[in-house]
Parts: structure tokens; C-alpha cells; sequence
């Protein structure tokens, strides 16, 4: 009997020491997916240590280390109860045939507020295939093909030291984000790859892109209607089309865009460096208070160019103008090298002529044919001072 009540005593000991270091980790807020079953393909158990983590109302973290795992489509949402992180050391790697994605994603996280995400990890779309097929250079219809990373309704957040490599569409799209930075962020693809922006940002405020690297396709960043105050600062962008504002025009009712802060950028082998453009004929809308400063071109076509004819693949009526407002814009301190002999080009609305641009100590080199550089103006009367190195506006 007494050998049953000593018994009893060690068993409820040992459990009670499990419970408590059960709590004790739990304690620490840490969910490490190995722990929720994760092998070769982690889905089901990042979205179960996301579901547990969400739920603690003191701040978590959720764990991805190292190695390299399979992710399925996936959403990850809020609202938590607290402030949560994912850490990301690992390689995460999205199916390689486009047709297991309905579209819109891979990696979706949206309605979280104090969110992280960090670590030295890369989301590896793996769009090599699904560029091979694309026909969005053809029709821009590329809403079948998902986008690695998608950022919606997020407040109050960093993302960190993580790697985009290879999205089948869009690295990254923010949309209805508030508070919300890009730190140490790098996006990796080939300038073949198609319509692969890095960063799209639409209807959001208070954005923030800084020591980031971005190679790519299509746009390293590219600004949608409805952005207020995005401050894009030391990135690093190229191959591409540079960064643009726009296209803006297209649709009806799109919302203002305004507080476009770009400076101390690197802009290497791009089709573009710094631009803004919107649509001919279709519908208006405002763009005001942007700004670039100190920018370094490296053999960048078509370096500073505001269009206000843009009609890619022949889709839009030439014959009406921009109705597009666009005013208080400057290029200042831009210099470096351009790979043609316009470096500057300035073709505003003839029925909205573009107003207070200003062009202030632009310092672009051309040594091909056809040189040397020069600039060309339509529509708009810049306000030129400090050096000029291409003459004609």
C-alpha cells in the first residue's frame, strides 16, 4: 500500500514538473514549428503555432529555424492579442507549378497589428516555370499568378533582415498598411523575370523602405493611389525599371497620392531610375509632394522622366491627354551615369499642365551615340537652378 502511495506521489511529481516547464516555455512566448509536427512541408504546423500564438495574451513569437521546408498556399491573421513575431531562419520554398495557387498569394498576413517579421530567412517562389508561361508582357492579365508576400491591413509593423527571391508576380504587395517598415529587406530575381515589382504600395500610410537591396524584373518599388507619406531611403535598385509613382490614371475614383520622400538611393542597369506616370485618355485623379534627392544613377535609361503618356503595349487612346494632376515635384542632386542620351524627360498633361517642378543640380553623363545628354519638356515650366548638365528644358 505504501509502495502504491509513493508511487502515486512520483507520478503526480513528474507531471506536475512537465506541466510547469510546459508553462515555463509558454511563458517565454516562443512556438517553434518543429514542436507542432513540421517536417519537409510546414503548413499545417506554422498555421497551428500561429493559431497558439495569436491566442496569448502576452507578446510570442513564432519559430521557423533553419533548413529548408515546403509552404503551401497560406494566410496568417489577426487580430492578436498581443504584440506577435515570426522568426524566419529557414528557406521557405512555394510550390513550382502556378496552377496549385488560386491566385492573389502564396504568403498572406493580414489584420495584425505590432507585427514582426524577422531572421535571415528567404521565401523562395520559385517563378522561373510560371515566367516561362506568363503572358502578362502580352495582356498584364497576371491575377492567376500569386505574389510571394502580401501585407494587408497591417499597423504598426517591421519587417527585417528577410529575403524575397524568385515571386511568380509581385514580391510584395502592401495594401491598407499603416505604420509600417521595411528594414535590411533584399528581393532577388533576374531582369528577365516578368512583372516581378518588388515592393507595390497602394492605400497606405506611413511606409517606410530603408537599407534595403532590391533586384527584380519589373518596378523595385512601385507606388499605387492612395499612398501618403512613403519614405524610401539608401536602397539599393537594380536590375529593374526603377522606382515609379504610378501608373496612376486607370481606374476611376483612385485616391490621391501625396509625401512620395525618395533619397540617397542607388539606381544600377535599370530601363528606368526615377519616375512618375500615368495614363492618357482614361480617368483623373491628384499626385503631389514627391520628391528625390540624392540619387545615384549607374548607366540608368531614361534616369529622371515624369509620363503622362503612358500606354504600355498599345492599350489606351493617345488621342485624349492625362487627367492626372500632378504638382510639387523635385529632382534634386541627381547624378551619375545614363544609358540614353535623354536624361531627363518631362511630358505632362496638355490639358493639366504639371506644376511647381522643380530641377535642381542634375549631374547625368552620356557618352553614347547620339549624345550628348539633353533634356526634353512638354507641358510644364521647371524651375531650373544649381548645375545643369543637360540642356533643353
Amino acid at each position: 500500500m505504501g509502495l502504491k502511495v509513493v508511487s502515486s506521489a512520483i507520478i503526480s511529481f513528474s507531471l506536475f514538473l512537465l506541466l510547469a516547464s510546459t508553462a515555463k516555455a509558454q511563458s517565454k512566448g516562443v512556438f517553434d514549428v518543429t514542436k507542432y509536427g513540421a517536417d519537409k512541408d510546414i503548413t499545417q504546423a506554422l498555421t497551428n503555432a500561429w493559431k497558439d500564438a495569436c491566442a496569448s495574451t502576452n507578446p510570442s513569437k513564432v519559430l521557423i529555424p533553419s533548413g529548408t521546408y515546403s509552404l503551401r498556399k497560406l494566410t496568417l491573421a489577426g487580430p492578436c492579442k498581443a504584440a506577435i513575431e515570426l522568426q524566419v531562419y529557414g528557406i521557405l520554398k512555394a510550390p513550382v507549378d502556378p496552377n496549385q495557387f488560386s491566385g492573389g498569394h502564396w504568403v498572406n498576413f493580414i489584420y495584425i497589428d505590432k507585427f514582426t517579421l524577422s531572421g535571415s530567412g528567404t521565401f523562395d517562389g520559385q517563378g522561373k516555370v510560371a515566367w516561362s508561361k506568363s503572358t502578362c508582357q502580352k495582356d498584364k492579365d497576371c491575377d492567376s499568378l500569386p505574389m510571394n508576400i502580401r501585407f494587408d491591413f497591417i499597423t504598426n509593423a517591421l519587417v527585417r533582415d528577410i529575403t524575397t527571391r524568385d515571386s511568380k508576380n509581385f514580391h510584395v504587395n502592401v495594401l491598407g498598411c499603416k505604420n509600417l517598415t521595411f528594414q535590411h529587406f533584399t528581393v532577388s530575381a533576374p531582369g528577365e523575370s516578368v512583372n516581378t515589382d518588388g515592393i507595390h504600395v497602394g492605400r497606405s500610410t506611413g511606409i517606410y523602405i530603408i537599407d534595403s537591396k532590391i533586384g527584380t524584373g519589373d518596378d523595385c518599388i512601385s507606388v499605387g493611389e492612395g499612398t501618403e507619406e512613403l519614405h524610401i531611403t539608401r536602397v539599393t535598385c537594380g536590375p529593374g525599371h526603377g522606382i515609379s509613382i504610378g501608373s496612376l490614371g486607370k481606374y476611376p475614383n483612385e485616391k490621391p497620392v501625396s509625401g512620395i520622400f525618395v533619397k540617397s538611393c542607388t539606381i544600377s542597369d535599370t530601363t528606368n531610375g526615377v519616375r512618375i506616370k500615368s495614363w492618357p485618355a482614361l480617368y483623373g485623379g491628384v499626385a503631389s509632394n514627391m520628391h528625390f534627392e540624392d540619387i545615384i544613377m549607374n548607366n540608368v535609361q531614361n534616369p529622371v522622366i515624369i509620363d503622362q503618356v503612358y500606354c504600355p503595349w498599345n492599350q489606351c487612346s493617345l488621342k485624349a491627354p492625362s487627367k492626372v494632376k500632378i504638382s510639387d515635384v523635385s529632382f534634386k542632386n541627381i547624378r551619375g551615369t545614363s544609358a540614353t542620351p535623354v536624361v531627363v524627360k518631362i511630358a505632362c498633361s496638355s490639358s493639366i499642365p504639371c506644376e511647381k517642378v522643380e530641377l535642381a543640380d542634375i549631374k547625368l553623363a552620356y557618352r553614347g551615340s547620339g549624345g550628348p545628354a539633353k533634356s526634353q519638356c512638354s507641358n510644364v515650366k521647371p524651375i531650373i537652378s544649381g548645375i545643369m548638365s543637360a540642356p533643353g528644358c
